[in-house]
């Protein structure tokens, strides 16, 4: 797909068909683009947890409780490794949440161009999250999202709408 077409496409997909699977080959591609996506200092300071297992995804489903969120046949989870992320020296701001978010955003508009549905989701209740996942201290889960192809009588929204270019950029 050409890139505006992608950028026009991709939107926040509600409704998912829990039969059909998304496979392995289909997500390893969605992973590769956040694995290549920018961070500071290139420290890349995130993991991907993919979970496609029935058991955990019932564990998952209890940390967004939203009909449309549990027909997903793969949720994907974005952590952020505070320990491995650049620290700027002028003031303390820690990286790892903007890197979690570009890593995040690479892999919604790869999930887009394979066709593939999702939803970036942050309100989550994190505690259940950390304890089904058994994550470290250091850790911190900064996104997740559905993944699997939209049901048949889904119909795309289209056109976004955004502010004017003028309203959101200034020229000095």
């Amino acid at each position: 797909m050409e890139y505006r077409e992608l950028l026009v496409k991709r939107e926040s997909v509600r409704s998912y068909d829990p039969t059909k699977p998304v496979h392995r080959e289909v997500i390893e591609r969605i992973l590769e683009a956040g694995r290549l996506a920018p961070s500071a200092a290139n420290r890349q300071p995130w993991k991907f947890i993919v979970v496609t297992s029935k058991e955990l995804l019932e564990k998952i489903y209890r940390a967004y409780e939203r009909p449309w969120f549990h027909d997903a046949p793969v949720v994907l989870v974005v952590v952020g490794k505070k320990n491995e992320a650049w620290v700027r020296s002028y003031d303390g701001y820690c990286s790892v949440e903007t890197d979690a978010a570009i890593a995040m955003t690479a892999m919604l508009y790869a999930a887009a161009n394979e066709g593939v549905g999702s939803c970036w989701i942050s309100n989550f209740n994190p505690s259940i999250l950390r304890e089904v996942l058994h994550l470290s201290d250091s850790e911190e889960v900064y996104a997740i999202t559905p993944l699997g192809y939209p049901k048949a009588d889904y119909t795309p929204k289209g056109m976004k709408e955004r502010k004017p270019l003028n309203d959101v950029v200034q020229w000095m």
